[in-house]
């Protein structure tokens, strides 16, 4: 009997906790909408009658001269143009002129986010793969660029990157792509397209979040039945099945290429797709599935990192050790979003009769920013780890190596450097004024380059 009592109060408040953080997320979300729309009132109120409104954002200066930087949004973001010319990255884009922000769908899987960015860059019809939509049950080609952000993008004309929380694994997905020569129609694309790769709040090796979030660690895809990742399936099959242009103008989840829209399936197709037997959340093409620890460690073993590119990462961290527990640390400054998953991290625990990679232990992934296990954001260390030092003192400086990851962990939450200017402040400031330092002063693959000096680890 008792534990039948006690298995019923467990479940009672994980009914709770899901009710509660399923409020909050809508209720964030809608803020956001909100603000999106007034702003656009607001500017069609006091716009000439022939003027068109836009983002209101200038179109980065490029050239060729000066590699631009790509900054790539995570999970549920968004780029340039949409949401009313709202910022994802709390302006930092204005922080230098060279600087492009795509919108590549917000919970499409790191595979069709990585093809995406490529012809954002270069141009032409997105082409996920013949045998990757083949698998997946989609469309082959998705949207049309019929001019790249940066068309002369190339081995003599590359790039910075810069990606917060999922965007740092499609940036490394992309680099690979370039190496593996993955493109049809071109065959002279390589790694060196790209200067450097920078991870904000990465999710480098996975995340126990995916399986607070829903996903069966047993598998790593499958969803379970009562959980945030349904609220979320069910609530993106409904918003891209109404495909209402104006609401699309603004926000977009990315799956127009599985045609779900009703003008392609119908109203007969609408009860397959809620009950996940058709569409991505069927066929697991979407980002969740992504972020496991086990998905993860499957794309790590097959992605590089390359010797003649620079390599950074900021791990964020929002935990601290109390009599030996992992609590959370700078609870007033815990952003709502992840306040409540910050506690579910350092608890969670891993059941699943095999561990998700090898050495995997609880403790190590209990410290964490509220989205993501700092274990994670740190450096590709699983399956294989790749070559780091830790940077603990920017003033202590040595010379600069590419195919080196060079790492800090830093106080924060997952939103602090998005979406969270007013109280990132100061410290949203130092860490990317630090990145652009990074791209435009320091990294340059014929030039002396400064960085701490620390042993590797």
């Amino acid at each position: 009997m008792r534990k039948l009592v006690s298995a019923w109060l467990l479940g009672a408040l994980g009914l709770a906790e899901l009710l509660v953080i399923a409020v909050v997320h809508l209720t964030y979300g809608f803020y956001l909408f909100t603000i999106a729309v007034c702003r656009d009132l607001s500017r069609l109120a006091g716009a000439p009658k022939d003027a068109v409104v836009g983002d209101g954002q200038a179109e980065a200066v490029l050239d060729g001269a000066v590699p631009p930087i790509v900054l790539v949004h995570g999970v549920l973001g968004f780029g340039k143009g949409r949401m009313a010319g709202m910022s994802y990255f709390a302006g930092a884009e204005e922080k230098d002129d060279r600087v492009l922000v795509p919108d590549l769908g917000s919970l499409t899987s790191v595979h069709d986010r990585a093809r995406a960015l490529f012809y954002y860059l270069k141009g032409g019809r997105v082409d996920y793969g013949e045998e990757h939509s083949r698998t997946y049950g989609h469309a082959r080609f998705g949207r049309a660029y019929d001019r790249g952000h940066y068309p002369m993008w190339d081995e003599e004309h590359p790039a910075h990157f810069v990606g917060h929380s999922a965007g740092a694994q499609v940036i490394r997905l992309l680099q690979q792509m370039l190496h593996d020569k993955a493109f049809d129609g071109y065959e002279n694309t390589s790694e060196n397209w790209v200067v450097s790769v920078t991870s904000l709040s990465g999710v480098l090796n996975g995340s126990t979040t995916a399986y607070l979030g829903g996903i069966r660690p047993e598998d790593g895809r499958s969803i379970r039945f009562v959980c945030l990742a349904q609220i979320y399936r069910v609530g993106t099959t409904i918003y891209h099945w109404l495909d209402i242009p104006w609401l699309r103008r603004y926000y977009d989840f990315g799956f127009d290429h599985f045609g779900m829209s009703w003008r392609t399936v119908g109203v007969s197709g609408l009860p397959s797709l809620l009950a996940g037997t058709s569409g991505p959340f069927a066929t697991g093409d979407w980002i969740l599935p992504d972020l496991t620890i086990q998905n993860a460690a499957r794309m790590n073993a097959d992605v590089r990192t390359f010797p003649d590119t620079f390599y950074f990462s900021y791990a964020t961290r929002r935990t601290t050790k109390f009599c030996g527990i992992t609590v959370p640390s700078g609870v007033m400054h815990i952003h709502p979003l992840v306040f409540i998953h910050v506690m579910q991290l350092c608890r969670w625990r891993h059941f699943a009769a095999e561990p998700p990679c090898k050495g995997y232990r609880d403790e190590d992934w209990e410290d964490n920013d509220g989205a993501l296990n700092t274990i994670s954001m740190t450096h590709p260390r699983i399956p294989v780890e790749h070559p780091s030092i830790f940077v603990e003192d920017d003033s202590d400086c040595h010379q600069l190596q590419p195919g080196i990851w060079y790492y800090k962990i830093v106080e924060a939450d997952h939103m602090t450097f998005v979406m969270n200017r007013p109280k990132g402040s100061v410290q949203f400031d130092l860490i990317y004024d630090n990145i652009f330092r990074n791209c435009r002063k320091n990294v340059f693959r014929t030039a002396p380059l400064t960085l701490p000096n620390q042993n590797s680890t």
